[in-house]
């Protein structure tokens, strides 16, 4: 097991990220209410740069002629084909099975570290 640390928190925004090269992999690091997250820059469908996506929410299944917006800031759309991904888990919207990479991070003083091997 390997830690990495690619940044300071401050380096991260909140509802923002930011993407780092580690061991020859592209990673992002998101900030979502206050937590860190790491996801593979790398769309599990045709390859698309995840990270270019949009960051935004989803519709929860409603009523007809309701539409409930929620998870402001949580999910990632692919930039190609709208394939939508949960940040904090990777895991997809639509299946069990399809799934983004996910890393766990190493947070110390201050500093973001990546763990790769675990």
């Amino acid at each position: 097991m390997g830690i990495h640390y690619v940044l300071d928190t401050a380096d991260v925004s909140e509802g923002g990220h930011v993407v780092v090269q580690v061991e020859g992999r592209e990673i992002g690091i998101f900030r979502v209410n206050g937590e860190f997250y790491a996801l593979h820059n790398y769309c599990p469908h045709q390859g698309a740069p995840m990270c270019a996506g949009l960051v935004s929410g989803t519709n929860l299944p409603s009523g007809v002629y309701e539409y409930e917006y929620s998870r402001k800031g949580e999910i990632l759309r692919c930039p190609w084909h709208g394939w939508e991904f949960d940040i904090k888990t990777g895991k997809s919207l639509f299946s069990d099975r399809t799934r983004v990479k996910k890393y766990e991070l190493e947070i110390a003083n201050g500093k973001i570290g990546v763990v790769l091997g675990k």
